[in-house]
């Protein structure tokens, strides 16, 4: 096995384990599903992590979520009916609240046994989207759950992202963080020249600055809308800057121009692990673009940004699935990492993170 050198964010000892069989650690909110996908009065079926569970929107009340079986035959509840604020089983009808608990079988009679209920998730809706706490359901309160202002400023404009991914959530996070990839998108985007001005980290976080110019060929006009274009300039003008932080285990970027101190592009994402190996993630995420004095500007052209942002979120999927694929293959992480921004990162998941089954 492969070992991983990281570098040492504490005078303690680093975690020592292989960063693709860091399993995401459970004690956090996470978006399981668009709060378009539950409607009134019906059950959704979600993962996390191999973890089936089902998201339930009663006719009154908030979203609720319990494991996705029936205690009686284990048959999934997402296929079952909601009657109130209770779901029932398709199968025999077996009747589960928002607690868990077994409160109704249909042939239950006085001196049977009484039936054991299904374990309930800690569930609320914000953003757009349901969020559930997998993990020990005592910390959900205290736990700190992302404040995304961006995405309910009027004077942004934002789409919601939305795609399964094939590989373990890590790879994305290094995408995203790693701006010196965009030789990836040269196609779409002609060339660019990313320059480091700092990569700092912490416990439970990493970021890192960048800003940009261009070596070839112009801007594009999906970028151009987005961050304008006085976007891309000569390396010696620093006043359009990026900062990518990932603070675990949620990731933002976000993009100023002019020295300004509102960011013209505001990115968060969080990537869900699917299965158990967490080879599949389905990843969430909420594209902020700031509205230009013109109105209805934006509006006008969001097609187009819609078009290059997700021909840009081809090519990143289609590579990453790439780096999956390698690691299958070679059985480890057998990458030769040497930018800080990337080690700093590493760390940060590796030492947040839990230890996936051999």
């Amino acid at each position: 096995m492969l070992t991983l050198e990281i570098e040492q964010a504490s005078t303690t000892a680093p975690v020592q384990r292989d960063i693709r069989r860091t399993g995401l650690h459970p004690d956090y909110w996470y978006p399981v599903a668009r709060s378009r996908e539950v409607a009134c009065g019906k059950a959704h079926a979600a993962r996390f992590a191999g973890a089936e569970i089902v998201l339930v929107r009663p006719e009154q009340g908030p979203v609720f979520a319990l494991e996705d079986r029936c205690a009686h035959r284990q048959v999934p509840l997402s296929r079952g009916v909601v009657d109130g604020e209770r779901i029932k089983c398709g199968y025999h009808c077996w009747t589960f609240d928002r607690t868990g608990a077994c409160v109704g079988v249909p042939y239950y009679k006085k001196g049977m046994e009484r039936p054991r209920g299904v374990r309930p998730y800690p569930a609320r809706e914000a953003h757009g989207f349901i969020w559930v706490f997998p993990g020990d359901p005592a910390l959900a309160e205290a736990a700190p759950f992302p404040q995304l202002s961006s995405c309910s400023d009027p004077a942004y404009k934002t789409r919601f992202l939305d795609r399964e991914i094939g590989c373990h959530y890590s790879f994305m996070h290094e995408n995203l963080m790693d701006m010196n990839h965009q030789f990836l998108h040269r196609r779409l985007m002609g060339g660019i020249k990313t320059i480091c001005l700092d990569a700092r980290s912490g416990p439970g976080w990493a970021e890192v600055d960048y800003t940009f110019g261009r070596d070839s060929g112009k801007q594009p006009l999906g970028e151009a809308l987005i961050i304008g274009r006085h976007g891309v300039k000569s390396a010696d003008q620093v006043k359009d800057f990026m900062t990518i932080r990932t603070e675990y285990p949620y990731q933002s970027l976000k993009f100023y121009t002019d020295g300004g101190s509102v960011p013209a592009l505001d990115l968060w994402n969080c990537y869900i692990p699917l299965d158990a190996e967490q080879r599949r993630n389905r990843t969430f995420g909420l594209l902020s673009v700031r509205r230009p004095p013109i109105p209805f500007l934006l509006d006008a052209f969001w097609p187009v940004i819609v078009w290059f942002t997700n021909a840009i979120f081809t090519e990143d999927r289609w590579i990453v699935e790439l780096e999956q694929a390698a690691f299958d293959r070679q059985g480890a992480d057998a990458n030769l990492e040497i930018f800080p921004a990337i080690r700093n990162l590493r760390r940060v998941l590796i030492e947040e993170g839990v230890a996936l089954p051999a």
